[in-house]
């Protein structure tokens, strides 16, 4: 069974470096890494090109934001390596050597066809992060979990792109993730629709650092990026298909909850208001452009994009 990882950077050649490290040390090795650099500014890209690893490097023309780079590499990886699996990453996500290994023999001893395995992300100190925690399947019965626990894992609804592992197949009939999200929630609306009907576990002894700044969650005061958060949640809980009536009222009143205690504990309440109102305003009243549109203008990549979104 073969894996490619597709990592997307930004202006982070420092963190690149570890992460493309942490990829070489792997006891499983992978098949192929895919480096989407998202126009930085920084030398990431030349970094990821000059790696012994080997990477597959494409520099987008503009910074399309987690969403758009996630996209790009998805299609690339899927129509030039044609692997079996596989495992997204942030920049600044580490992976621990087993992290890899211990997600495929987790997917081989598992008795369901998987459609995603996400690992467990924690910070720097050890701590599971707050902002990578994968959302428990509601309503899994007896026998999910008891598969899953077979294999020292546990039933998911959604899971973070800092790292998880996609099956191709599943992938493949499900198109691309929305690249017009930017950031934040790309990765609750992809992996949503992967397991609306698809089975998905966390593998606990799948490893990663995710060395972010602080150990912080979304609901720490984001600034602008606060109009991604709320437009996004809306895309994802009242257009998109990825989630059943009653788990719509459910997250979306959690993350109405969410901003509430955000802005609550800003110091720049009015500011964070006029974000929130414009990601409001857009998020009801607008709706993602189509992936092709949004990735159009970035040669191969492009190419790639349009072939894997008209044969979903």
């Amino acid at each position: 069974m073969s894996t490619v990882a597709v990592v997307v950077t930004y202006n982070r050649a420092e963190l690149l470096a570890a992460c493309l490290d942490g990829l070489a040390a792997q006891t499983r090795p992978l098949e192929a890494i895919v480096v989407i650099d998202n126009a930085s500014t920084d030398g990431s890209g030349d970094v990821a090109r000059a790696h012994p690893i080997g990477a597959d490097v494409h520099t987008l023309q503009t910074n399309l934001g987690g969403a758009g780079g996630f996209s790009a590499g998805l299609a690339w990886a899927l129509e030039h390596h044609d692997p079996d699996w596989i495992w997204l990453m942030d920049d600044d996500t580490i992976p621990r050597p087993g992290a890899h290994g211990a997600l495929i023999d987790a997917a081989d001893a598992h008795p369901r066809d998987l459609a995603v395995l996400s690992s467990t992300a924690v910070w720097t100190d050890g701590r599971v992060h707050p902002m990578n925690r994968s959302r428990v399947r509601m309503g899994s019965n007896a026998v999910e979990r008891g598969d899953a626990a077979a294999v020292d894992s546990h039933p998911i609804r959604t899971a973070s792109f800092v790292a998880i592992l996609l099956s191709a197949d599943h992938c493949r009939r499900a198109g691309l993730p929305y690249a017009d999200y930017f950031i934040w929630g790309d990765d609750t609306e992809y992996s949503g629709r992967l397991l609306r009907q698809g089975r998905g576990i966390q593998v606990h002894d799948s490893i990663v650092e995710h060395r972010t700044v602080a150990f912080a969650s979304w609901q720490t005061d984001p600034g602008p990026r606060f109009y991604y958060d709320v437009r996004n949640k809306l895309w994802v809980y009242l257009a998109s298909g990825s989630f059943r009536w009653w788990e719509r009222l459910v997250y979306l009143g959690s993350a109405a909850a969410g901003w509430a205690g955000t802005i609550r504990r800003s110091g720049d309440r009015r500011t964070l208001l006029g974000h929130a109102w414009r990601g409001l305003r857009h998020g009801l009243l607008r709706r993602p452009a189509p992936t092709t549109r949004v990735l159009a203008g970035q040669g191969e990549v492009s190419s790639a994009v349009a072939r894997v979104e008209a044969g979903r």
